[in-house]
């Protein structure tokens, strides 16, 4: 009956860190550019009393055996990166990517880290910054008579500049793209950085090699669905309180052999 307790236990940790996910989604369901968590399961080992197809006798196998299983593990979390509501802002700085790909932003130690979320600012220097005031990569200046400035879907950067005609090409703006995406590290601050299971970042002009267009004056919103992470919360609770219930009928079991022999 111990071995009941054990498993149990399994499973409410299992469930507990689940409901730690999905809270996690929800507190972040306004988050610009947010990508919701999967949590993903697996059994845990199985003591063999019985092999399943060994020999009763000369002439007969056994149909099945006796595997008891010791419980579950999550064994992963997997950010799912489907796309969230796009937002239009009329914000010349608000940039969106629809299709798949990341914008680039440059950390202070110099290494080069990935995000969906396109709010970006110009700092004192006239450079395209985060909200964190990291720069975009590659970076863009825009100049202090800037008097407009548009974002085109392939990631040009042009600004009209007071006093003159035509409008001026700033730089273009290019995006990555992995081929395992859900490989990336989560940094926090809506930052990712590339591991050795997502593979090398490919960069390339948006709208071409399967990365995603630049939609201007537009966020994309969190990809997370308030009614799914509900559904969700109520299905972990209730395996929770199973769970829960597990470890009480077998107190009570222990209970009543403490008693009665």
């Amino acid at each position: 009956m111990e071995a009941a307790l054990w498993v149990a236990k399994t499973g409410l940790a299992a469930q507990d860190a689940k409901m730690a996910s999905i809270s996690n989604n929800l507190a972040n369901v306004n988050t610009v550019g947010f990508k919701k968590d999967r949590v993903a399961f697996e059994d845990l080992f199985y003591q063999m009393e019985r092999q399943p197809g060994a020999q009763e006798d000369q002439q007969n196998q056994l149909p099945t055996g006796i595997q008891l299983g010791n419980g579950v593990r999550i064994v992963g979390t997997q950010k799912v990166f489907t796309e969230g509501n796009f937002q239009t802002t009329g914000q010349a700085m608000d940039m969106a990517i629809v299709g798949q790909g990341f914008f680039q932003v440059q950390m202070p130690n110099g290494d080069i880290a990935y995000t969906r979320n396109g709010q970006f600012s110009r700092n004192a220097q006239g450079m395209i910054v985060n909200a964190d005031g990291l720069p975009m990569v590659p970076q863009i200046q825009i100049p202090n008579n800037a008097t407009s400035l548009s974002i085109g879907t392939d990631g040009i950067v042009t600004a009209q500049i007071a006093g003159q005609t035509d409008p001026q090409q700033l730089g273009q703006i290019t995006t990555v793209n992995f081929t395992n995406p859900a490989g990336l590290q989560a940094m926090g601050g809506n930052l990712y950085k590339e591991t050795a299971a997502s593979g090398n970042p490919l960069e390339g002009v948006p709208g071409t090699d399967a990365l995603g267009s630049i939609k201007q004056k537009t966020l994309e919103g969190s990809n997370v669905s308030v009614v799914d992470e509900m559904v969700d919360m109520i299905s972990t609770q209730r395996a929770y309180e199973m769970n829960a219930k597990v470890v009480s009928s077998t107190d009570q079991m222990l209970k009543f052999v403490n008693q009665s022999v």
